[in-house]
């Protein structure tokens, strides 16, 4: 029995050196959270990248240029909605970044996940115009303030546009009402997760995720449906309409409208609820472990985060938009006939029919056919000869 005891006691001895010891186990944990944090900060960095640079050719470009509002003046009701909204953002905006930026570091010596929000929601503005990227079938108000739109200096960009005739970015509205708006609903959003999950204590995490997917479809089918679109800041002509809430009008509102961008705002309440004891969002893990002092990893939590948020704007909603503006409905007659929603790209005082699904989907690149059903094609190109088979016996 003694041996058999000796025999056992070194086996297991033997067993319990080769198995990794838990230092060992959580340097390896620790390893892997640095390099997910480097690889989200690398890729915000390379974003941040490719946005300056898309922004600086714009500002610099012939794209850089108010696009009219045309014949067509835009209700009264509309200008003063219009106008108070672009009031109340620009002036929240410097109250949010003393709120959220300045006062945190002048107590802490720090930037907040808010503060840091805040910046990358502003950033993410970039992506919008990446619904049209493919097809136009969204469009703002060209009666707002604007300077045409860097869509065009986007690489790869595929829908027909010119300077002075596309579809604008309405500055001093989403400029602020995205690093703004979107991070107000989102605390607002974390506050209702927290409610449900005191109501509820024993919830598990993928039913409140659902909860707040369901809980951010019907506030924007309030927001839009109820304010944006009938106020005209812009509109969805090509909406599918048999899924269209007001169908056939100039503020249709597509319900895959709601799942598309509700997807995108839970994202961001979930990015910013589900935090670790430290305060940690999922992309932030590790962070401490990063070696190069507090500035590079204060740099490294920036660019992480702002790569989440823009992933859940990119993924959930601008990759499914490509699909839906392919398969896209006539636009209304009553968004028609508004000049101030079309931005000059196509209709009346253009050779240029709308978007229709009976008509080929035009490129920049390519020729179209205009309101006469002729081919109109780029500069002096012809149609492309056929090139005979070689004949081999």
């Amino acid at each position: 029995m003694s041996e058999l005891s000796n025999e056992k006691s070194s086996v297991t001895g033997e067993l319990d050196s080769a198995a990794p010891s838990a230092e060992a186990r959580s340097a390896a944990r620790d390893r892997l959270r640095v390099k997910r944090v480097q690889v989200w900060a690398t890729a915000g960095g390379l974003l941040l990248g490719l946005q300056v640079y898309v922004w600086v050719r714009w500002i610099t470009g012939p794209y850089f240029q108010r696009v009219p509002g045309g014949p067509t003046s835009p209700p009264m009701y509309m200008k003063a909605f219009l106008t108070m909204n672009a009031v109340v953002v620009c002036i929240g905006l410097p109250v949010a970044i003393w709120w959220f930026i300045v006062r945190p570091w002048r107590r802490e010596r720090r930037i907040t996940l808010d503060g840091m929000l805040l910046v990358s929601m502003g950033l993410m503005f970039f992506q919008d115009p990446l619904l049209n990227y493919l097809n136009t079938w969204c469009t703002y108000n060209t009666w707002l303030f604007n300077r045409g739109s860097w869509s065009s200096d986007i690489p790869g960009w595929v829908s027909p546009e010119q300077p002075g005739h596309q579809v604008s970015e309405p500055l001093l509205i989403n400029a602020p009402g995205y690093a703004v708006g979107v991070l107000m609903i989102t605390i607002f959003g974390c506050w209702v997760m927290r409610r449900i999950s005191s109501r509820w204590p024993n919830i598990t995490n993928l039913r409140l995720i659902v909860v707040t997917y369901a809980f951010t479809f019907v506030l924007d089918f309030v927001m839009e449906a109820g304010f944006m679109l009938p106020f005209g800041l812009y509109t969805y002509p090509g909406a599918i309409r048999s899924v269209s809430f007001a169908a056939g009008t100039y503020h249709q509102w597509p319900v895959y409208e709601g799942l598309m961008w509700g997807a995108v705002q839970a994202g961001l309440c979930c990015l910013r609820f589900f935090t670790d004891e430290d305060g940690r969002t999922v992309v932030e893990r590790g962070l401490d472990h990063l070696r190069g002092g507090s500035a590079r990893q204060q740099l490294a939590r920036f660019l992480a985060v702002f790569a989440g948020v823009s992933a859940c704007f990119f993924f959930f909603y601008n990759v499914p938009a490509q699909w839906i503006g392919t398969h896209s409905d006539p636009w209304p007659a009553d968004h028609l006939k508004r000049s101030y929603f079309n931005g000059g790209i196509c209709g009346d005082g253009t050779d240029v029919p709308c978007p229709d699904p009976a008509l080929p989907m035009p490129t920049k690149r390519s020729g179209y056919l205009d309101t006469n059903g002729k081919l109109i094609l780029p500069g002096v190109a012809g149609v492309p000869r056929t090139v005979p088979f070689e004949r081999t016996n």
